[in-house]
């Protein structure tokens, strides 16, 4: 990689290859000013890049809508400097945009993190927030506190979106519970996009979920009634709908990565979102930490809560799944690496609102990594490079150990 100034005022970059509007470009350059792309375009530039990659590929910065926190840090903990560790964490491995995402919490405790964490959406440090419950099935509780759960109440409901003035972009309801139907549709009117999941619906349950306004399906097959053939439940229900993006944590511990291949041949890449779910070992060693008020233990990279054994979300970053999913998808390099690309970047983007993030055109920010063999090498975040994940102190390698192949 070669680098020289700027002298304009725009940026122009060039790579071996540049993932652009679901083509790759071989090579490839685009230009930047002030934080946003000007121009795209295939071949060699007239003039000499500033910044020149010529055998590594560059892709849109990673879009994370579900994420608990990483780098020893949480979202959950109501303390400004642990949400912005954990989004520099994530940053580093290629996470240019995130949705902080808590866990259900009583009404008083979680009025006070959606106060919080909006002052962070208004200061970009954050996209958005994701309410992972609290109206979740109790026998689909994963690594939520079954103390706290409860069925939506519109009172309750109203009280969160008045404290999140316009900050809450997605919200996960489980659609069986009792007024879960009206609470989807008031959350959808109020532009809050609404996930199915943590639920033990039915089939029709989960259709009606999605005639109420549902678009998201949270980490498909986790924490969720299994597929059957005389009751399909949810995951049927979610995948055949084309308005429904469906999460799937592709660290191979969550899900098989098989599983995921299959789906993204099933339903295309466009309707399928890489998602971390981290939490905040991710890129820690093992040993304890906490998740909400839940004591999680970390084995081989491997979170589970101590009580039950459930997973308690991942320790993978963007940059992993990305890898993996590049790895293990069939035919084609490009097209490998467009769908790679759609599922970390552009997918998710679209399914939270996100209209300026998650691809490479013009009037689009400047948000983009680069990788080489699929690891992430540099990230630049509105055209300013975050940093080399290799030499962040105290963070360790972007491969979480003990992850299966």
């Amino acid at each position: 990689m070669t680098r020289s100034a700027d002298l304009d005022g725009e940026q122009l970059v060039a790579a071996s290859a540049v993932v652009s509007g679901g083509h790759v470009l071989r090579p490839g350059w685009f230009t930047s000013r002030d934080g946003r792309i000007t121009s795209v375009s295939e071949g060699l530039p007239a003039r000499s890049p500033d910044l020149d990659f010529p055998t590594q590929t560059i892709v849109p910065g990673f879009v994370d809508m579900h994420v608990h926190g990483g780098g020893g840090a949480t979202y959950t903990a109501g303390d400004p400097d642990s949400v912005r560790q954990a989004a520099a964490f994530h940053q580093v491995h290629g996470t240019t945009t995130t949705v902080a995402s808590l866990v259900s919490a009583g009404p008083s405790a979680l009025l006070a993190q959606v106060r919080d964490l909006g002052e962070l959406v208004a200061d970009g440090v954050i996209a958005g927030i994701h309410l992972e419950g609290p109206w979740l099935s109790h026998s689909r509780c994963g690594a939520h506190d079954p103390t706290v759960l409860r069925p939506p109440d519109p009172e309750e409901i109203d009280r969160v979106l008045r404290a999140g003035a316009g900050t809450i972009s997605m919200v996960t309801i489980a659609p069986e519970l009792d007024g879960a139907l009206d609470a989807i549709a008031r959350f959808a009117d109020a532009g809050v996009v609404v996930a199915v999941g943590h639920t033990e619906a039915t089939y029709e349950q989960t259709r009606a979920a999605i005639g109420a306004g549902a678009r998201v399906g949270t980490h498909l097959f986790n924490a969720m009634r299994p597929l059957h053939h005389r009751e399909p439940g949810p995951v049927l229900a979610l995948l055949e709908d084309d308005r429904v993006t469906v999460e799937m944590v592709g660290d191979g511990v969550h899900v098989h990565q098989r599983l995921l291949t299959h789906v993204v041949g099933d339903v295309g890449a466009g309707r399928v979102a890489l998602v971390t779910d981290a939490m905040a070992a991710a890129g820690m060693s093992d040993g304890s930490y906490r998740l909400g008020v839940l004591e999680v233990d970390v084995t081989d990279a491997v979170a589970r809560v101590r009580a039950t054994g459930a997973i308690a979300g991942s320790t993978a970053t963007m940059g992993l799944l990305f890898e993996r999913a590049l790895a293990s998808l069939p035919g084609p390099a490009d097209a490998a690496l467009t769908a790679s690309s759609a599922m970390a970047s552009t997918t998710p983007a679209r399914a939270i609102g996100v209209h300026d993030a998650g691809d490479l055109s013009p009037g689009m920010r400047a948000d983009w990594v680069v990788v080489d063999d699929g690891r992430v090498q540099e990230v630049y975040r509105r055209g300013a490079l975050v940093a080399d994940p290799g030499v962040i102190a105290g963070f360790e390698s972007p491969r979480p150990r003990g992850l299966r192949a």
